[in-house]
């Protein structure tokens, strides 16, 4: 049990009003030794742990007040959303806070008001490189000082990034798990003088979490460097076990859990169990004005749906991981701004997404788990409107996962190789590596030494859990230039050659310093100042590379995969028995939940994601399909779906299964029910139709 050091909280438990004391704290009256466990702390959720605070009325109101103002000078809001305000006067107050909210619910914003609402600094551990890109984007934009620091920067720029957070005005610091490890982030940490730790994903230190990371467990050593900075870590999906473990890994000082509710009461869920995954989709977007997201596993799959969506006259566009990353900053503007309505893509995307108005989230493929599926999904909807999530179902998608299942836990023997080829195909040597990152191309790898990908993925992912190495998300690298003339050359160059004039000028109006070292550029600025295309820009770099006017090494984007130990001898690498059978359970574990929930016809499927997340007060929402057909037998006892179905107009058998919402061993032993009963006939088309 965590000891909860608590001043007052009034919270209702089986429907009275109970009241927790801490007896350290001073002014709290009669000391009282009852302490707050983990599971009773989960009841916060409807009111959201705090109510009576240290801070009189009077400093209550004031704080409220300039979290509010901070709100609308910053965002434009006049309020908060729920469960907001309540975290931040926690973290204000100086506690331990975990917040789960769902994702589009705000979590940013639980660490980024409360540091620009006072004079503080905030470091925030994400292991999302490209979260930290766009979040210090975002602040920037809004005229607030803020750096990252991950795997994706030399040792230089690692340096110059942590001494302007000790010596500058930097009031954000976004840093990846694996870098909080290292001695020169601790030594420097202390003189940085934090106000609040944010903790991003937070699932991930637990082992019992869906994407636990050891990097994680390093966080609480940072505890003795700031002791008196309050922690809040943030998660959009976490069962009661993950829940307690967060805290206990994190040494929270308080049991503060703060829950927003994992229900969307405007948003649908459905499950469809069908042959023609195609012809549901279609009637969807038939049926469902807006726009959407199709989700698939595989980059193949991704395009061939965007394909045969573009023949039925769909305005549609795709991504996935495997895109320039210009072209895939234009693909997602394209869908976010309605010039394509639906987009087909890998769980590559959705990340940061603003838009609000997605009308539709549809799953394609089976998820791995119900808290992928749960974030995925909640992409729907987030501005109250009524809104639906569609999982497609096969019924051979279960032996397939089966199948898939047993490729992606390869062997010890495998994981140990997979370590070897890695390391060769990187040109490590034994005794080196560590702390470094390296580009890593899992496709060129897996091709050069005849892996499957997913076997690859999965022992690095094995790999990483024993601490071993990590595999961040894919980066972007800029393009670089650098000027191999002297400026006479240059000059008379651009004389000769009227064709390069134009670009030259904008290259050095925009960039210094190309003449003494390679610089990073950005083609897409270049493009937009020169008025070419950046495919045109492209071309224009390559014909003065071929000139050797100037060494460029054009824009890319790949995974980094960084070394967290020296590369030892394969002999000596140890995986543990232990971590790998219990990753290996907890994924046949979620991957059963998550067929548990598609074979579902009993009960509303809000509920079902709400139990599973620790809520068990959750209430059935009335709009799912489970919640639907419910009321629908209501509606006609004497009658079941399937009747009233054909009642109303005679189908094929084929048909049944999805407009029932039942798997095809289910619909069939309806269907052999009513014939029996003389209540229905099959005619030789395979026609189903009502004996009157």
């Amino acid at each position: 049990m965590i000891r909860k050091r608590v001043l007052q909280w009034r919270f209702r438990k089986n429907g009275l009003d109970q009241t927790i004391r801490n007896p350290e704290s001073p002014g709290t009256g009669t000391p009282d030794e009852k302490s707050l466990s983990v599971t009773e702390s989960l009841h916060l959720q409807k009111a959201c742990a705090i109510f009576a605070w240290t801070m009189n009325s009077a400093e209550h109101t004031a704080v409220v007040e300039r979290l509010r103002e901070t709100l609308k000078k910053y965002w434009g809001y006049d309020d908060f959303r729920p469960g907001q305000l309540e975290t931040l006067l926690s973290v204000t107050d100086g506690h331990d806070t975990l917040a789960l909210m769902p994702t589009g619910a705000g979590k940013s914003l639980l660490y980024q008001l409360p540091t620009l609402a006072s004079d503080g600094f905030c470091i925030v551990i994400t292991p999302l490189i490209a979260l930290m890109k766009d979040q210090v984007d975002r602040l920037r934009a809004k005229g607030v000082s803020a750096v990252a620091v991950h795997s994706g920067l030399t040792p230089q720029q690692i340096d110059m990034a942590l001494d302007n957070c000790v010596y500058g005005d930097v009031k954000f610091l976004y840093v990846a798990p694996e870098r909080v490890a290292s001695e020169l982030f601790r030594l420097r940490l202390p003189r940085m003088k934090p106000t609040l730790i944010a903790v991003d994903e937070a699932h991930c230190i637990s082992q019992w979490g869906y994407d636990f990371r050891p990097a994680y467990l390093k966080i609480a050593e940072l505890r003795p460097l700031v002791p008196d900075v309050p922690f809040v870590a943030l998660t959009a999906s976490a069962t009661g076990a993950v829940v307690e473990d967060i805290m206990l890994r994190l040494r929270f000082r308080e049991g503060v859990v703060i829950r927003s509710g994992f229900s969307r009461p405007n948003l649908s869920y459905s499950v469809r169990w069908t042959e023609d995954k195609n012809g549901q989709l279609m009637r969807l977007l038939e049926g469902v004005p807006g726009s959407g997201i199709v989700y698939l596993r595989t980059r193949e799959g991704v395009e061939q749906l965007a394909e045969r969506l573009r023949e039925q006259g769909v305005s549609v566009t795709w991504y996935h991981g495997g895109l320039e990353a210009a072209e895939r900053s234009m693909r997602q503007e394209e869908w976010v701004s309605g010039r394509s309505r639906v987009m087909v893509a890998t769980n590559a995307f959705g990340m940061g997404i603003d838009k609000a108005d997605v009308r539709f989230v549809v799953h394609y493929s089976m998820c791995d788990s119900l808290e992928s599926y749960y974030q995925e999904a909640g992409r729907a909807g987030r501005d109250g409107k009524k809104s639906y999530a569609l999982l497609l179902v096969a019924p051979d998608d279960r032996t397939r996962a089966l199948r898939r299942f047993a490729t992606e836990y390869p062997s010890l023997d495998i994981i140990r190789n997979c370590y070897e080829a890695i390391c060769n195909y990187l040109q490590v040597g034994i005794g080196e590596g560590k702390d470094y990152s390296f580009d890593f191309n899992v496709y060129d790898f897996c091709k050069r030494y005849r892996i499957f990908v997913a076997t690859a993925l999965n022992a690095i992912a094995i790999l990483q859990q024993n601490g071993y190495m990590t595999l961040s998300d894919e980066t972007d690298h800029p393009a670089r230039v650098m000027f191999c003339v002297s400026r006479d050359d240059l000059y008379r160059l651009r004389v000769d050659r009227e064709d390069l004039d134009h670009f030259l000028r904008v290259i050095m109006r925009l960039y210094n310093g190309l003449f003494s070292e390679f610089r990073p550029v950005s083609e897409q600025e270049i493009a937009t100042v020169s008025g070419y295309t950046v495919e045109r820009v492209k071309e224009l770099f390559k014909t003065l590379w071929q000139l050797r006017v100037i060494r460029y090494i054009p824009s890319r984007r790949t995974p980094l995969l960084y070394f967290c130990e020296e590369r030892l001898p394969t002999a000596d690498l140890y995986i543990s028995p232990e971590s790998y059978k219990i990753r290996k359970n907890l994924a046949a574990e979620r991957y059963e939940r998550m067929f548990a929930y598609a074979e579902n016809r009993d009960v509303c499927r809000s509920v079902v994601l709400a139990r599973y997340f620790g809520d068990e007060e959750a209430t059935e929402c009335g709009i799912c399909d489970v919640c639907l057909a419910r009321k629908k037998r209501s509606r006609n006892p004497e009658t079941g779906d399937l009747l009233h179905l054909v009642a109303k107009s005679p189908m094929t058998v084929r048909d049944l299964p999805a407009r029932l919402g039942l798997t095809p061993e289910e619909t069939a032993a309806e269907v052999d029910k009513l014939l029996a009963e003389g209540k229905i006939s099959i005619d030789a088309c395979g026609i189903v139709k009502i004996i009157r």
